[in-house]
Order: structure tokens, then C-alpha cells, then sequence
């Protein structure tokens, strides 16, 4: 079976603000986030997760990564995720 890397967009329940990330664990990573195991999130858990692509390698998943970080990948996201989000 094929492993893939994640690029993973979380909302924090706490101040409904996004992380974006990248892993090989997708299920390990979010339980890392909302443990309050990863340094730069700690202080604003709980997430859930809100957004996920598979890639077929690391540097495709930080490309991706980069990418939802920019102007135009947030309204990426937003235009993606808009009925999630307005409910």
C-alpha cells in the first residue's frame, strides 16, 4: 500500500482561528495538536479538524502547505469549506 503525506488545516475550538500543517500521521498529528504536544498550537486547543489532501510525497505535502498559507490559498479554503463553515 502507498504511504502519503497530509496537508492538514485544524480550527481551533478556542478562537476559531486555523493552523495549517503537514504530516505522515494524519490521526497521530491531530491528537499531538489537541494533547497540547505541539509548541506553536498548545495554547489554543481544541481543534477539530476541518480540511485534509493526501499527496504522494513529503515535498508535494509542503508545497501544498505553503500554498494554503498564501492570500490566495485561504480563499482557496474558504470558497472550499464556505457551507461548512456558514453552517
Amino acid at each position: 500500500m502507498e504511504e502519503y503525506y497530509y496537508t492538514y488545516v485544524l480550527q481551533s475550538l478556542e478562537d476559531n482561528d486555523f493552523y495549517t500543517g503537514y504530516t505522515k500521521n494524519i490521526k497521530l498529528r491531530f491528537e499531538q495538536h489537541n494533547q497540547g504536544l505541539v509548541e506553536s498550537t498548545k495554547n489554543r486547543i481544541p481543534f477539530r479538524l476541518i480540511y485534509f489532501e493526501a499527496c504522494l510525497s513529503q515535498k508535494d505535502a509542503l508545497h501544498r502547505e505553503k500554498y494554503l498559507k498564501t492570500f490566495y490559498g485561504k480563499m482557496f479554503l474558504k470558497n472550499r469549506l464556505k457551507s461548512y463553515l456558514t453552517g
